[in-house]
């Protein structure tokens, strides 16, 4: 009898493999097809499947790593099937203590059973029974620094080494070993509907307890389940965001009636945020390259009852003479390498390059040169990306200040006595490592003379 839960996670783990499927997408998607098909999924199984999905992903490297030890079969050559149920299996021994050993081997040896063949199951059965904790344990064992925390952490080893160029052994390795934490769920009260106290008591009432956060407006929910089908989501009365997204907004602080444009806007959550400081007065342009992205940004305003974004399908690096000089505050919320992220998306990890380094920092250059030239004399620009290599944020900014005389940086005044204050360089970049609370970001505050 095969177990649905490790079935389900099995699925996933293939859609994100096969198809380059983003985890929380093939997440969704294979769920709700289980559902569809009148499976039973209770709210404690959508937990396990979570954990399995994620952690797999999470330690790719360091699973992948203990199955070579023990395969002949190089893991090129082996089935993406029988791969992710070595993957997930291994997963089970190595990290979940809650998870008997015995359960682990033969569940997966049951699904290999099913989604290999006779040689298939006895191959996974063979691997299995050889692994142990202790597996893991030998890396900690590694001479060489980057491969050891890069065997320790999950972390692609190129990754290591370019944080390794800018930051201390101690830094790095808690970086890393913060992008596996399970993020944290975090939602921003939307203040046009209610308040932050109001929403707590409606939560409480629905058994969902929650801690407030740095910024008045946001709130971590503990044990929550289904968040869209809480009344409250359904009212617009809040959104899920991260409290360090949130903070972009707030570092921009544009006034009621101020013109505002934000280049790069899906999903959404930052330019809603933006609406709901200004009160729901003024004009802001929200821009993103795909309709299907900026159809995104438009639900959520509708759902949060918010008027005021006007949303565009427009590419940032190309120049719109309407624009020039037109807008008190711009937003750059720019695409990048998203290393800030990686505990919410582990997938990024497995994406990315060394290579794309350049081609990303091109792109954040040209969307600053471009948009930098739509700021009104006196208005002011906030930079920021969810990444953490220098090459992505201040170089960016620093390379930009000597190219134009006629910007300036600001000092960070909105963290001023806040738990975000210890991430200010020089008061004006403002860089938040993943930690226990938050995401990692990076934010800057420029003024046009």
């Amino acid at each position: 009898m095969i177990d649905k839960t490790r079935e389900l996670a099995l699925k996933i783990l293939y859609e994100i493999e096969k198809n380059e499927a983003y985890s929380n997408i093939a997440l969704d998607k294979i769920l709700q097809q289980a559902r569809k098909q009148k499976e039973t999924i209770s709210t404690k199984d959508v937990g396990f499947i979570s954990e399995l999905v994620y952690g797999t992903i999470s330690w790719k490297l360091t699973l992948d790593e203990i199955i070579k030890k023990y395969s002949s079969i190089k893991i090129k050559k082996i089935s993406i099937w029988i791969l992710n149920i070595l993957r997930m299996s291994i997963y089970q021994i190595v990290f979940l203590d809650k998870v008997p050993k015995s359960a682990a081997v033969n569940e997966g040896v049951n699904l290999a059973k099913r989604y290999g063949h006779k040689a298939s199951s006895n191959f996974v059965n063979a691997i299995l029974r050889k692994v142990d904790k202790k597996d893991y344990k030998e890396f900690f064992e590694i001479k060489e620094i980057p491969e050891r925390i890069s065997k320790t952490t999950s972390m692609p080893s190129w990754l290591v080494e370019e944080l390794l160029k800018e930051k201390t052994l101690e830094e790095v390795k808690t970086i890393c070993e913060n992008s596996n934490i399970r993020p944290k769920l975090w939602i921003r009260t939307n203040t046009l509907k209610t308040d932050t106290q109001t929403l707590q008591e409606e939560l409480k009432k629905e058994k969902i307890d929650s801690e407030k956060g740095t910024l008045e407006e946001f709130l971590m929910l503990k044990g929550a389940k289904n968040i869209e089908k809480i009344q409250a989501y359904q009212e617009g009365k809040f959104t899920v965001q991260d409290e360090a997204a949130g903070l972009v907004a707030k570092v921009l602080n544009p006034k009621p009636g101020e013109s505002v444009l934000d280049a790069c806007s899906s999903p959404g959550g930052k330019t809603t945020y933006l609406a709901q400081i200004m009160q729901n007065k003024g004009e802001i342009i929200a821009w993103d390259i795909y309709s299907h992205r900026i159809n995104l940004v438009d639900r959520l305003a509708k759902r949060l009852g918010i008027s005021i974004i006007k949303t565009q399908v427009k590419d940032a690096t190309l120049w719109e003479e309407k624009y020039s000089n037109h807008f008190d505050k711009i937003l750059l919320d720019v695409p990048c390498l998203g290393i800030g992220v990686l505990k919410r998306k582990p997938d990024i990890k497995w994406k990315r390059k060394k290579e794309d380094i350049v081609e990303i920092t091109n792109l954040q250059k040209n969307i600053l040169e471009n948009c930098s030239k739509y700021l009104k004399k006196g208005g002011k620009l906030v930079y920021a990306t969810c990444s953490i290599l220098k090459e992505e944020n201040e170089k960016i900014v620093e390379n930009f200040l000597q190219k134009h005389q006629d910007f300036e940086l600001e000092t960070i005044e909105e963290i001023k006595g806040n738990f975000f204050e210890k991430f200010l360089e020089k008061n004006s970049f403002l860089q938040v490592y993943q930690n226990e609370k938050t995401d990692g970001f990076f934010i800057c505050k420029m003024r046009k003379k």
